[in-house]
């Protein structure tokens, strides 16, 4: 467990495990405690190292915005640092959009990408939880105090009196429109996308995303040749907000990760 000095910020990382290495993103007003239902399961098969984003858990917030493209870049910056080239990533939520990023903008570090519950596009949320989004400032970070993810931040971060200005902050990238389609598109990284079928984001988003990365478009023939190098998992009984909790995420993400590559 340590920090990393990368674009100007102090990124904090810790490591689990042993293996191939396994970068994990957290969703946003997050931290590594996030992943802890599915962190032992991984680490058993995995070098995981799990991050803080910026202004997230244990990684100060710095005078920069708030932004997924920038993120990317400290997500580089410490494999980089670690030496860790042809990682594999796995990003829930707005760690989703990070991770999709990083694979974007640095295909060359990651090996293979996991996508949790997050769209290519900003569109690509349901229009009431755009509008939730919408309301993300300063104001809504005073109503959360108190909050399960408050008196994690309070615990853990350097300067806790940060939180309404994390609220601000992530509140203007939420509002900020991006449309990642025709960078997906070209995207060459083979990725799993996985979703709650009650999830935040509509059933027809997650298909346009998966055909995006090459998938639904034809039959992949009875001995399954001509299905693409991606994957898309719908898993039941789920929603955005619990889908880290299931056993039946690391039973799917471990295969991906391992799996021959035809």
């Amino acid at each position: 467990m340590s920090y990393a000095d990368v674009n100007g910020l102090r990124l904090w990382y810790e490591e689990h495990g042993d293996g191939p290495p396994l970068v994990l993103l957290h969703g946003g007003y997050g931290s590594t405690e996030t992943f802890a239902p599915i962190l032992p399961a991984l680490a058993e098969r995995r070098r995981v190292i799990a991050v803080d984003l910026q202004g997230h858990g244990r990684t100060a917030d710095v005078d920069r915005p708030l932004r997924y493209e920038s993120m990317a870049y400290d997500v580089a910056a410490l494999l980089r640092h670690l030496d860790l080239p042809g990682a594999e990533v796995l990003g829930y939520s707005l760690g989703g959009g990070v991770a999709l990023r990083t694979a974007i903008q640095h295909p060359e570090l990651v090996r293979r990408l996991v996508l949790i519950s997050t769209p290519c596009r900003r569109r690509g949320w349901y229009p009431e939880v755009l509008t939730m989004m919408a309301g993300q400032d300063e104001r809504a970070g005073e109503q959360m105090r108190g909050t399960p993810p408050h008196q994690l931040y309070q615990r853990i971060a350097p300067r806790p009196q940060d939180w309404p200005q994390l609220w601000a902050k992530s509140g203007a990238l939420l509002r900020h429109e991006y449309d990642w389609s025709p960078e997906v598109a070209a995207l060459a990284v083979p990725t799993l996308l996985v979703f709650a079928d009650a999830d935040s984001i509509p059933v027809t988003h997650m298909a346009e995303f998966y055909r995006l990365l090459g998938g639904g478009h034809r039959h992949p023939g009875a001995d399954g040749t001509g299905r693409p190098t991606s994957r898309l998992a719908v898993l039941p009984g789920l929603t955005h907000h619990d889908i880290l909790t299931t056993p039946l995420l690391p039973q799917l993400v471990v295969p991906f990760l391992t799996h021959q590559l035809r």
